[in-house]
């Protein structure tokens, strides 16, 4: 239903924003703006996406968890395509999602309403558990016994050497 009011909406807004601003600015100004609009989106969403993807190879290559950056990408992307779409209403949502506090705020937020599910094999066969565990207390864990005399492993390169 919310996607349904999303696709009514929208189209309405859109429509009563162009009859208004175009009543007060005339018909190519108007048009004008929504060009403008969209080329200066272009350009904020190249220069925020190419910045965001550093960010993400920063944490590619640091092995640090690479959540943030690809969420904040997602949310630049979506910017991106309602920068394009023509309109005042979608233009300016946009350009909301183009403020790095405005994503990291919408973020927490929708951090906060998330429970990360994970595939465990146990006894039993596959099954779903909660991440954190409930119980604090168990700690799981695989342990593979290595033969002394055997020759050890070059590092895989996921991990950072031993100092």
């Amino acid at each position: 239903m919310p996607i349904f009011l999303a696709f009514l909406l929208v189209p309405l807004i859109e429509i009563a924003l162009f009859i208004l601003v175009g009543g007060w600015l005339t018909l190519w100004p108007t048009l004008g703006l929504v060009v403008l609009t969209a080329f200066a989106g272009t350009a904020l969403v190249r220069h925020q996406g190419l910045a965001t993807l550093r960010q993400l190879q920063r944490s590619m290559d640091g092995l640090a968890n690479p959540a943030t950056p690809l969420a904040h990408g997602a949310m630049i992307l979506l910017a991106g395509f309602l920068l394009i779409t023509p309109g005042f209403f979608t233009d300016t949502l946009g350009f909301l999602l183009l403020v790095p506090a405005l994503r990291d705020a919408l973020l927490r937020r929708i951090a906060a309403r998330v429970v990360v599910m994970g595939a465990a094999r146990g006894p039993a066969g596959f099954g779903q558990r909660a991440w954190p565990p409930a119980d604090e207390d168990v700690i799981d864990g695989r342990a593979t016994e290595i033969d002394p005399e055997s020759k050890p492993l070059p590092p895989s390169g996921w991990t950072r050497p031993p100092r």
